[in-house]
């Protein structure tokens, strides 16, 4: 099987790697600031162009011997982004003409012996400034605005020229979608670069180095998974830039585009506030979730009962999540996780048959009577169904229009759960009223 091209984008920053990367993706995947250093990883997309599928990287900006902390690892992640493409789209800024650090980069493209594309954005008249561009020394300069569109369909006519026409199999099956998500610096980085096998995150010590959402495709073991590894979700008050605002957005975003989520807690710091307003976000969605305990490598108790307990006292409303304790650092526990995953995606599937789930809701009224949420009325179960997956979803049916008491409806959730799993999955329980 032919694999799918790469095409990377690289420049200095600020000169709208990011917008043209939301332009062919075609949604605002990746976050746009006004100013340099937004993007920091390696940022992934597969996408497709009059039938011919890509995948495209977005890089940080390209700054050429820069002591600031962030921005020279983000250099390194465009240097691996150009490492591993196929095509590489040089973006320059047509606004500010062409500037030392443009050819700096283009010299340094030129020694790596790439295919590249110059890209001349913030163009617009087609004609206007280019030629200054033809100076970098590459064979294609190209015109565009991708803020609006404009030189965006021939830009990628031409990149793809020279590339292996490759169609996306139909009925393919798609990859377990995983988010990583959690407080700024629990490691979720480094678990996504441990499960990866190379340093797809920039890690750093310094909280919220991470602001994009990443997706990252790892097949393993005859499974295919696409992480994203999000920005680390803080309260408002910690949030000091607008880039900021947008990051946890984004993090909600992906939780929403996720099948299952892995609530990454710190087991060096232990347990935090914020931990449980993020694992309730992930069952707001109605997502899968996993809890894992990472950095288990620097605990100081090493003993896993302990800290079970003490996950379960501060998570009381994820009883039904699952526990694996992972190091980034040693790789402990990655498999576990993997494998927990994909059993509790398979939960969040799971349908009942009609018949077996009204035996079990039956059982549950014999040995307890259904409890109203007001009023006096003797309540009776008349019927229950699923509705949906993801997540199971059931309605049951009373006998009065009357909502049951919340303290019921969690008793016939853990009937559920004792004859049917759903290890991980939250489940929604549904009142319709009838008169009998």
């Amino acid at each position: 099987m032919i694999p799918i091209p790469k095409i990377a984008l690289v420049g200095r920053p600020n000169v709208g790697k990011s917008t043209l990367f939301n332009r062919i993706c075609g949604r605002r995947k990746a976050i746009t600031d006004g100013r340099p250093g937004s993007t920091r990883d390696r940022n992934y997309a597969q996408t497709s162009w009059q039938g011919s599928a890509f995948e495209l990287i977005d890089t940080g900006g390209l700054l050429l011997g820069t002591d600031d902390p962030l921005l020279g690892p983000a250099a390194q992640q465009a240097d691996r982004a150009i490492e591993e493409a196929d095509l590489v789209l040089l973006i320059v800024d047509g606004r500010s003409g062409l500037m030392p650090d443009d050819r700096a980069i283009a010299a340094r493209l030129r020694r790596g012996g790439k295919k590249v594309l110059v890209a001349v954005n913030k163009v617009e008249d087609d004609g206007d400034g280019l030629s200054e561009f033809a100076a970098l020394g590459f064979d294609q300069v190209h015109a565009l605005s991708a803020e609006h569109g404009r030189g965006v369909g021939d830009l990628l006519d031409a990149a793809l020229a020279d590339l292996p026409r490759v169609e996306l199999p139909e009925g393919e099956k798609a990859p377990l979608r995983i988010a990583l998500v959690g407080r700024p610096n629990v490691g979720k980085s480094s678990l996504l670069n441990r499960f990866l096998g190379e340093e797809r995150a920039v890690v750093s010590p310094i909280p919220g180095t991470t602001r994009d959402a990443v997706d990252s495709l790892l097949e393993r073991d005859g499974h295919r998974y696409l992480f994203v590894d999000t920005a680390g979700i803080r309260r408002s008050r910690h949030l000091q830039e607008n880039v900021d605002h947008v990051s946890v957005v984004q993090s909600r975003r992906a939780i929403d585009r996720a099948d299952v989520a892995l609530l990454i807690l710190d087991a060096s710091e232990g347990l935090r506030e914020m931990d449980a307003t993020i694992g309730g976000y992930v069952h707001e969605a109605g997502r899968g979730i996993v809890v894992v305990v990472n950095k288990w490598d620097l605990s100081d108790t090493g003993k896993t009962k302990a800290m079970e307990t003490r996950v379960r006292d501060s998570l009381k409303f994820l009883s039904y999540a699952p526990i694996v304790f992972t190091s980034a650092k040693t790789g402990k526990g990655l498999a576990g996780a993997l494998k927990t995953a994909r059993t509790v995606h398979a939960a969040n599937l799971l349908r009942v048959a009609t018949g077996p789930l009204n035996r079990v809701i039956a059982k549950a009224a014999e040995r307890h009577a259904p409890k109203a949420n007001k009023g006096n009325h003797a309540v009776r179960i008349l019927f229950a169904t699923q509705i949906g997956v993801a997540p199971p979803t059931f309605v049951v049916s009373l006998n009065h229009p009357v909502d049951l008491h919340f303290s019921y409806k969690r008793y016939l959730e853990n009937q559920l759960r004792e004859e049917f799993g759903f290890e991980g999955a939250p489940i929604v329980l549904k009142v319709r009223t009838r008169r009998h």
